[in-house]
């Protein structure tokens, strides 16, 4: 209980009761609160980025590998690897049992990690392989007419425009009874890809380089995709029964260039051939076979295959299909394959001679049926035990590759941005882009996005293999875009009548240059240039007259330059420059340009002419009239001798 005096009851309410505490000067005493809240908005907190997220990382994975094992190259806790195991319908009965390399995908797609499959070939049976070499050099240096000398064909008159436009893939018997699959890569700039996509794949590189055109752009971007693969290089001097070759001044060019040539104490072959004649390519065959036995090169022939994917198209009446070379082991007819993010069940395989085949063994190009979708040209295949387990790490192939790009898309997003820099304004092109194969059509893709400047912006809205159809016309007519078809067949009369009813522009090439310079003017043409000012004309003025104001409604005094065009011509909207010894006087509009007493537009060079400025009276004898005009300067297409493109503002 509280028991109060009467003394204390006698206080107001005003005063508190008990123990006073002392007062401190420099606080205020806090009043009763009375206000609701400030509903200030929430603001999340910033997610702080390491410089090498997990999603970027990636880890190796083998057949039989434990959950233990595997829990600790992805970082994550067992238990939740084993979680993942039971939605996939995969049961383990303790974390130290071997997974199947299927499944360890699958998992580690599943946390956000890239994977590097590993096969050991213990146990299997390793023999002797033929040697993979792809032929790289310049455009129309000769590298397809030397294969033709190689197998007594003629594949270089079939191209468009004589120069090769597609990865072909094939086999050549030499007279020694030995074979090599050879890999013909193109040489035009736009086609870097997929030199490329040859070098990755290949055990020998064949560089090919003219005798009377020496070193140029494309033999350095071979020499430099060969050396970033670790891949031995042969070179062979080509056209040498022409008169203007020249064999010694390409030595001295490739060793300029790095290369170490055997005549030189280094251990790169220079063979001295002619595709036309036929000369010197027995000691190329002699070279290749001698390279590729210094090599020992073996492969697994038993067991699941592992293959590589150098093109991918779509027929008409076939379906998707994807040239291969398979890497290891023997790939079979009906066997459940996983493409990339594409699944199938391989329908049927051809040889590169279109005859029917039932198994491929190592180092043999094929072709694939049956697949689900297009693949990517690069992309790996690996044979799987079902269907089931197909179209799982399918799925998750296709959900990881989305993740990605989303995660990409976001990351673009929140970049901060600097509020001084202020972006170009700049007029966006959307192209759509059809081709025969997948791998062209990530050249093409690649060629028009070097066009981009900064007043155009090329912006592939899309991009697929085929023939035209009308769905592209559709997509063109809703995002206003130009379609480019290149190897293509031309679109049905229906498809061609509505995208002309629509005003979309339809591009058909067969040839790369041919298609780089229409899309070049095109662009040229719809940029929007830039102003600037040019003298249009010079006037020097001879006289000055002076007219007096009579009164204030006939205005003020006027002074009038007798002037006489020395150069181009004065037109009276224009602007004009007044200069006096070189300097600048005065700049603005005219107000009035006469001859002869009559009131005219335009003076020509070589007539006199009265000419009045708005606000400037204080001409001198002597004094140089300029007059100015806005010129509207569009960009500059320019290609240059390597096949290169670019668009100059």
């Amino acid at each position: 209980c509280f028991h109060a005096s009467a003394e204390l009851l006698a206080r107001g309410n005003d005063q508190p009761h008990g123990l006073r505490t002392p007062s401190k000067g420099k606080f205020m005493k806090r009043g009763n609160r009375t206000q609701l809240p400030v509903e200030a908005p929430y603001v999340p907190p910033k997610l702080k980025r390491t410089s090498k997220s997990l999603p970027d990382r990636t880890i190796d994975i083998f057949e039989g590998m434990t959950v233990v094992e595997l829990a600790k190259r992805t970082g994550k806790s067992i238990p939740t690897l084993q979680d993942i195991l039971v939605n996939v319908g995969e049961k383990i009965d303790s974390e130290f049992d071997p997974l199947s390399i299927d499944i360890a995908e699958l998992i580690a797609m599943e946390v956000g990690v890239n994977v590097r499959r590993l096969h050991s070939n213990e146990g299997a049976e390793v023999l002797s392989r033929p040697a993979v070499v792809t032929v790289m050099g310049h455009v129309d240096h000769g590298k397809t007419s030397l294969l033709d000398a190689l197998r007594q064909t003629s594949v270089a008159a079939k191209e468009a425009g004589g120069i090769t436009q597609h990865l072909g893939a094939f086999v050549i018997s030499m007279p020694s009874g030995a074979s090599i699959t050879f890999l013909d890569t193109p040489g035009h700039a736009a086609f870097s890809a997929m030199r490329a996509r040859g070098a990755a794949v290949t055990d020998i590189v064949v560089l090919v380089v003219a005798a009377d055109d020496g070193v140029m752009p494309q033999t350095l971007e071979a020499m430099s995709h060969a050396k970033a693969a670790n891949v031995p290089i042969v070179v062979a001097i080509n056209k040498c029964d022409k008169p203007a070759a020249d064999p010694e001044r390409v030595r001295v060019q490739l060793a300029s260039e790095g290369l170490p040539l055997e005549e030189m104490g280094g251990d790169v072959q220079v063979i001295e051939v002619s595709a036309v004649k036929k000369a010197g390519l027995d000691k190329l065959e002699e070279s290749l076979l001698l390279q590729a036995e210094l090599m020992d090169l073996k492969a697994r022939i038993d067991g699941p295959a592992q293959a590589y994917v150098v093109e991918a198209r779509v027929d008409r009446g076939r379906g998707p299909l994807a040239t291969a070379i398979v890497k290891a082991g023997t790939l079979v007819s009906g066997q459940h394959v996983v493409v990339g993010a594409e699944w199938g069940r391989i329908r049927a395989m051809k040889d590169m001679a279109g005859k029917l085949t039932e198994r491929a063994s190592p180092a043999m190009p094929v072709e694939i049926e049956g697949l689900k979708g297009l693949p990517m040209a690069g992309d790996d295949i690996i044979v799987v035990e079902s269907e089931e387990r197909a179209r799982m790490l399918s799925a998750g192939r296709k959900k990881k590759i989305k993740k990605d790009r989303l995660r990409k898309m976001d990351e673009e997003k929140t970049e901060p941005q600097d509020p001084s820099e202020e972006a170009p304004k700049r007029v966006e092109m959307p192209i759509i882009v059809k081709a025969d194969v997948q791998g062209t059509v990530q050249a093409v893709t690649d060629a028009l996005k070097s066009l981009n400047s900064p007043q155009v912006f090329v912006n592939i809205v899309h991009v697929g293999v085929g023939p035209i159809t009308q769905s592209d016309v559709d997509l063109a007519q809703a995002c206003g875009a130009c379609i480019v078809g290149f190897n293509v067949r031309n679109p049905p009369s229906s498809v061609s009548q509505s995208a002309t009813r629509a005003s979309i522009k339809v591009k058909l090439h067969r040839v790369i240059y041919r298609l780089l310079e229409d899309m070049g003017s095109l662009i040229v043409e719809k940029a929007p240039g830039t102003f600037e000012t040019q003298v249009a004309g010079e006037a020097q003025v001879l006289n000055i007259f002076e007219i007096k104001g009579r009164s204030k409604a006939k205005g003020e005094d006027v002074k009038i330059a007798g002037c006489r065009v020395v150069d181009g011509r004065v037109t009276r909207s224009s602007m004009m420059r007044l200069l006096r010894s070189g300097e600048v006087v005065f700049e603005g509009l005219c107000a009035s340009l006469k001859r002869e007493k009559q009131d005219v537009e335009t003076v020509g060079k070589g007539n006199e002419c009265g000419l009045v400025l708005q606000d400037c009276s204080d001409f001198q004898i002597g004094d140089v009239i300029q007059c100015l005009e806005q010129v509207n300067r569009k960009p500059k297409f320019i290609s240059s001798e390597s096949g290169a493109v670019r668009i100059e503002c």
